[in-house]
């Protein structure tokens, strides 16, 4: 792929990565990211900002999934309604049992076929078969996994499942905040990439010690900035 190249902009290449960066890492809108930019004697409008997510973000996001090790084998999949244009669709999630978003489907059913789908792009993108699979007590997750011909335990009981119901929030509020999304395609592309950046800077901070986070946030700091200049 051509690397994304910051020529014929405006303004220099950390001005742009700094925006990108704001509106990815945290739940602000493109205004928000318009505002705290004037504050530092920027006069860039929200619909700039907007197309510098939408251009640089992919790419960023591709670099950073390549610099991630390898993600736990003990799986939990769910799925969620998102309302788009007046109609209810399905966001079907992956994590491991650290919180850590494997990968992500919008489709517009819950079904058997919508749950292959969801399983043969997961095992597809990383490359092994997990060591156990935890899901709520939806049957087409079962019907799935033994068309898939997975032998790994398959655990359905009560809040077992709570791990992939928490991981639910961040997405819930980016929904919020961005009045719902437009289309299932842009809420596809957006969330791939909002996923990448909340696996780089999630650092389960109240399971560690002050210092270890230190350690950890400069770690993920550190990732950002190679991804970014390697894009």
């Amino acid at each position: 792929m051509i690397p994304l190249s910051y020529n014929r902009h405006r303004f220099p290449p950390p001005v742009i990565q700094h925006s990108i960066w704001l509106y990815l890492r945290f739940t602000l809108s493109y205004r928000d990211v318009e505002d705290l930019l004037a504050e530092r004697g920027l006069d860039i409008s929200y619909e700039t900002v907007r197309r510098w997510v939408l251009k640089f973000g992919p790419m960023i996001a591709r670099k950073l999934r390549q610099r991630r090790g390898r993600p736990s084998d003990r799986w939990h999949l769910d799925e969620m309604v998102i309302r788009i244009a007046g109609k209810h669709l399905y966001l079907w999630r992956a994590v491991d049992h650290e919180g850590e978003v494997l990968d992500m489907l919008v489709q517009r059913r819950r079904d058997r076929r919508a749950a292959l789908r969801l399983m043969r792009k997961l095992l597809r993108r990383q490359g092994f078969t997990p060591k156990s699979l935890t899901t709520d007590k939806l049957g087409s997750y079962g019907a799935a996994f033994r068309h898939l011909g997975l032998t790994c335990p398959h655990e359905q009981r009560l809040r077992a499942n709570n791990r992939a119901e928490n991981s639910h929030q961040p997405v819930r509020r980016r929904e919020r905040k961005m009045q719902r999304f437009k289309s299932g395609g842009s809420a596809q592309r957006f969330l791939s990439v909002h996923a990448t950046v909340y696996n780089n800077f999630n650092l389960q901070r109240h399971l560690i010690s002050r210092s270890t986070l230190r350690r950890f946030r400069a770690d993920a700091t550190t990732q950002w900035e190679l991804a970014v200049a390697a894009a």
